[in-house]
């Protein structure tokens, strides 16, 4: 299996992107979410990847981030629900997003993906209640998404999920207050103001 990819980034069209290797172009399919992220085309790039055995091809999905590539994966085990949802699901609705809805077990922000109906959401949550904490992990991880680790930011999430606060909560709280210069005790008082307020 193509664990990750490490190239120039060739071309990229989404949903599909080209990693160029060593002069092997990957070609690949990625969700939104990690279009976003992508620098200009010719750029170096890291990718997390996953690949997809079928009788007719072998398809490989990029991910810019190991909690995408983790929530892809949990997707998957979903009874009915296959790579494209997935994709769909990834690029329609931010991760913090997806794990508050399966936390508050709450179908709606599902429904409003394009290819997801009511079953298939009201299944995605129940499948995947009992693997929300691996999924938290997975998106707690500074370095994902928050920067270098050492940072201001991640010593600030450290201290905040310290207190009490749920790791994805702490993400949308610290990515709340900006990434305005300061110290770490300024960055958590702000965090603690915006839950407050």
């Amino acid at each position: 299996m193509i664990g990750w990819l490490r190239g120039r980034l060739a071309a990229k069209h989404p949903p599909a992107l080209v990693v160029d290797v060593n002069g092997v172009g990957y070609e690949c399919e990625a969700p939104m979410s990690t279009f976003y992220g992508l620098p200009e085309t010719g750029a170096e790039v890291t990718l997390r990847t996953h690949l997809v055995v079928r009788e007719d091809a072998h398809i490989l999905y990029a991910f810019g981030t190991e909690a995408e590539r983790r929530l892809f994966r949990s997707l998957l085990k979903v009874s009915g629900v296959g790579p494209k949802i997935a994709l769909g699901i990834l690029s329609g609705i931010a991760i913090d997003d997806f794990l508050l809805a399966v936390e508050a077990q709450d179908p709606e922000p599902l429904v409003r993906v394009p290819g997801v109906g009511r079953k298939t959401a009201e299944r995605v949550l129940i499948d995947l209640r009992d693997r929300v904490k691996d999924l938290n992990a997975a998106a707690a991880q500074p370095s994902t998404l928050l920067g270098r680790a050492g940072s201001a930011q991640a010593e600030a999430y450290g201290a905040l999920v310290a207190l009490g606060y749920k790791p994805v909560e702490v993400t949308r709280l610290l990515k709340s207050v900006g990434e305005q210069p300061g110290s770490v005790e300024e960055l958590i008082r702000r965090a603690l103001k915006a839950a407050a307020g």
